[in-house]
């Protein structure tokens, strides 16, 4: 398996595709190609013409990146492809990040996902992360 990381090139139609191999509802095309649009930093993962993964990032550049969508097809799963992810997200806040500051680095998971976040060295605070679905009109 050869896999290629491929910067800011997901387009919203993969990452569907991709969210979709996972379960739940995906979101619609028009609000993908949004955010795509107007996410900071993308990582998506290939093995041949097949996306396997991706990651985003959102983020203001100085004081805070918040790392969103980390996302592996099952049968990808537990073969360091996260952790790779993971590595490059760290990589391009390193390299874009204002140097000699701390920045901080949230995300959420979901309580079985936290062990393999814990070992890049993110914790739980006492934050409770709020969060309501908002319906446009």
């Amino acid at each position: 398996m050869e896999l290629v990381i491929k910067y800011n090139e997901l387009t919203a139609e993969q990452f569907i595709e991709l969210w979709g191999s996972v379960g739940g509802k995906v979101p619609t095309l028009e609000q993908t190609k949004v955010a795509m649009n107007n996410t900071l930093f993308r990582i998506s993962v290939w093995d041949g013409d097949k996306v396997i993964a991706m990651a985003r990032m959102h983020g203001d550049m100085g004081l805070d990146y918040y790392i969103k969508d980390v996302v592996v097809r099952p049968e990808y799963q537990r073969k360091g492809i996260g952790r790779m992810m993971i590595d490059e997200l760290f990589k391009f806040i390193n390299d874009n990040g204002v140097k000699g500051t701390s920045i901080f680095v949230e995300l959420a998971a979901l309580p079985d996902k936290i062990p393999f976040y814990e070992k890049f060295g993110f914790d739980e605070n006492p934050a409770r992360r709020l969060k309501q679905y908002y319906e446009v009109m």
